[in-house]
């Protein structure tokens, strides 16, 4: 993932007990160090705002916040603290928060903690780990004030917690890199497909990214100045990152390779971070000879942190944008069909896939049809990766709001359609039947993004982060 977020971490404590128990704050605030620490492994820029004990001291940290324009606040409940000195640095940071009730361990040991003897050492002791104290004092007061919080619950050391807290560094990240997104929309939509049009102005207020509206006679000029070292350059890739088949002919691997460099030259203008198209033009028109020999370009553009996705299925290219931002891949997909005697869904696509996911080499080959477009040319052929997989669409509702919409399931092994496409087999725990309707009744476009492995909460967090629901299938 390229995108570091800068979070902002503040412990609570309060101001009293200092004077009263030597060495409690120093190890207070080493707890807190710890934290710093492992929010940077998991890949944030920590701004420390150190302990906040009173409400002069939090008034100084929200304004430090808000000066280094943090994503997100990891409160770390150190010991028992008054809200009084939480309320403000949220309230003026006016970032997601999460709260961190973390003990020193996950149990004391109760007979050395009762021989002490001396009932201040005690009390001081009971202090250092008295963290869920603060809890609900915190929750009650966002609750009355109408501010989003996250508990994560457990100890220092605990790897469940700091699962959960690496997934909400990494959604913080992946926010950031759809609201830095640059999506290109190339052509038009694919005409009658009611559920892929698409309300860009909505996807710009949700993800914070932007369209940039482009034209098939600029992919043109890129193109036709494309030089035959380039070419040839090009055609060593494909021969590297594709398995190319005998059958593909020299014509058109030159005709794919000129395309794929036109459109590494159109990204590059326009900085774009990921990209929707589809055009059809007249027969004979050289915007047809441009769109039919996209596939082998885009499907590199995908695999290496651009992901492209056909019919103009902007929704869809956002889907496969958090799942690549993710590290989890993210392949254009759509149901092919059912597999009863399996209990088993097919799903795949024409066009582009991610390589980066696929079980083994990815096919280059001719088709002598595009089946529902005009033309012919080249196409790939792969399968994702056997093992776990998330599905995600955008969706957008009646009302215009936009949701995501996640399934776990398992890229399972068997027989595949040997088509020219993208297509692999995937169960659900729930049953191929249930799933479907399931998935449907939620309202996506016909169209989804497959990613590696399981990562259904992580998308949780960033619906969070983003104010925008998650309904999770399966």
């Amino acid at each position: 993932m390229n995108h570091r977020v800068r979070v902002g971490l503040f412990a609570i404590g309060l101001d009293t007990y200092w004077p009263q128990f030597a060495g409690l704050r120093e190890r207070l605030d080493a707890h807190r160090q710890a934290i710093a620490e492992g929010l940077k492994r998991a890949g944030a820029d920590v701004v420390d705002g150190g302990m906040v004990d009173s409400v002069e001291q939090a008034r100084a940290t929200a304004a430090t916040f808000r000066r280094e324009d943090i994503e997100i606040i990891f409160l770390y409940v150190s010991t028992y603290a008054l809200s009084s000195t939480v309320l403000p640095v949220v309230q003026k940071a006016g970032v997601p928060v999460v709260v961190l009730n973390l003990q020193p361990v996950r149990a004391m040991d109760y007979d050395a903690f009762n021989a002490l003897g001396d009932r201040g050492l005690m009390t001081g002791e009971w202090l250092a780990h008295c963290q869920a104290c603060a809890a609900p004092e915190i929750a009650s007061v966002f609750n009355r004030a109408g501010i989003p919080y996250h508990l994560v619950t457990g100890t220092l050391d605990d790897q469940e917690a700091w699962q959960e807290i690496a997934a909400w560094v990494a959604a913080a990240q992946v926010r950031v890199g759809m609201r830095e997104n640059r999506v290109g929309v190339l052509g038009h939509y694919y005409c009658g497909m009611l559920d892929v049009y698409s309300d860009m102005t909505q996807q710009a207020a949700v993800f914070g990214c932007h369209f940039e509206l482009l034209e098939m006679c600029e992919l043109k000029e890129h193109r036709d100045a494309v030089t035959d070292d380039r070419i040839r350059e090009k055609l060593r890739g494909f021969h590297d990152e594709f398995e190319v088949a005998r059958e593909c002919s020299e014509t058109e691997l030159i005709r794919a390779a000129r395309t794929s460099c036109g459109l590494d030259d159109l990204v590059a203008a326009h900085n774009l971070g990921s990209l929707a198209y589809y055009y059809e033009g007249q027969p004979g028109n050289p915007y047809e000879d441009i769109v039919t020999s996209v596939i082998a370009g885009n499907s590199l553009l995908t695999a290496h942190g651009i992901p492209v996705a056909g019919e103009c299925e902007i929704k869809n290219v956002q889907a496969m944008k958090i799942l690549d931002l993710f590290g989890a891949g993210g392949s254009f997909s759509e149901l092919y069909l059912m597999d009863f005697d399996d209990d088993v869904v097919f799903l795949g696509h024409d066009g582009p896939g991610h390589m980066a996911i696929a079980d083994g080499p990815v096919k280059l080959v001719p088709l002598p049809v595009y089946h529902g477009k005009p033309g012919q040319g080249l196409s790939i052929e792969m399968r994702v990766k056997h093992g776990p997989v998330t599905l995600l669409s955008v969706v957008q509702h009646g009302d215009g709001s936009l949701s995501l919409l996640t399934a776990e399931g398992e890229a399972v092994p068997g027989p595949i359609l040997h088509i020219g496409n993208t297509n692999s087999r995937y169960r659900f725990t729930i049953g191929a039947r249930a799933f479907v309707n399931s998935w449907s009744a939620a309202g996506p476009a016909h169209h989804c993004a497959i990613g590696l492995g399981h990562i259904g909460e992580k998308i949780d967090k960033l619906a969070s982060l983003l104010q925008i629901r998650c309904q999770r299938i399966c």
